[in-house]
């Protein structure tokens, strides 16, 4: 099964497969205690074996080039949790509480410094430039052509009304068309829920009222500063 993983995601394997190797400790006792499950260690092994799958399944959009890289690779392994957990039959409710949490403990186990670190770079100056940047290719001809599985977003500069410094409309979203072709729009949601998550860890306030995978023609993403308070 190997070979058929895209070279890029090759390459970053060994780190993906840690990550989810931590996750699943992370996990153990919200897999016991709230999803009521016994025989654990072959949760673990049955979650690996479904990584191994996913890790397959996972588009290419442009590799380094492309934040949204990034996206898949941190977050496709909660894919293969939740499709796992839900062949056992834990409701997927109780999936993306579990998930939700184990990503936070995940994402707080690096230092606050850095994480702020991140934030502060997402929302700079030049981030902003360079995601207008890459909105602008991602709804192109080309680029779709080249990459049907990719984002497809639109960058958002806040009125004078609004209180967000920027915000990122996504009309077509890659883990929609996964979900879509695998089977998994029942636990896409979950997926959706990590972004509060990810960017909470990093200082940044998410609002998001809608979601493609709510069924809305769009999701549409807001970004401001948490207060330091």
């Amino acid at each position: 099964m190997a070979e058929n993983i895209h070279p890029f995601y090759g390459t970053h394997r060994d780190a993906m497969e840690a990550a989810m190797r931590h996750r699943l400790d992370l996990a153990d006792a919200m897999l016991r205690e709230r999803a009521h499950l016994t025989g654990i260690d072959g949760i673990r092994r049955e979650v690996m074996d479904e990584f191994e799958i996913v890790l397959t399944q996972m588009p290419y959009v442009g590799g380094a080039a492309s934040r949204m890289s990034d996206f898949f690779m941190r977050l496709m392994g909660f894919m293969a949790i939740s499709r796992v957990l839900r062949r056992h039959g834990v409701p997927v409710p109780v999936i993306g509480e579990i998930e939700r949490e184990t990503y936070k403990a995940q994402l707080l186990a690096v230092s606050e410094a850095e994480r702020l670190a991140s934030g502060r770079q997402f929302m700079s100056p030049e981030n902003q430039a360079l995601l207008r940047e890459q909105a602008a290719t991602s709804a192109t001809e080309s680029h779709q052509k080249d990459f049907p599985e990719d984002f497809v977003y639109d960058f958002v500069e806040p009125g004078p009304e609004d209180t967000f410094e920027f915000g990122i409309n996504y009309k077509a979203c890659g883990f929609c068309k996964l979900a879509a072709r695998h089977g998994d729009k029942e636990i896409l949601p979950n997926i959706c829920g990590l972004d509060f998550v990810a960017y909470a860890a990093r200082g940044i306030r998410l609002e998001r009222a809608q979601t493609l995978a709510g069924g809305a023609s769009h999701c549409n993403f807001r970004f401001s500063r948490l207060s330091s308070d």
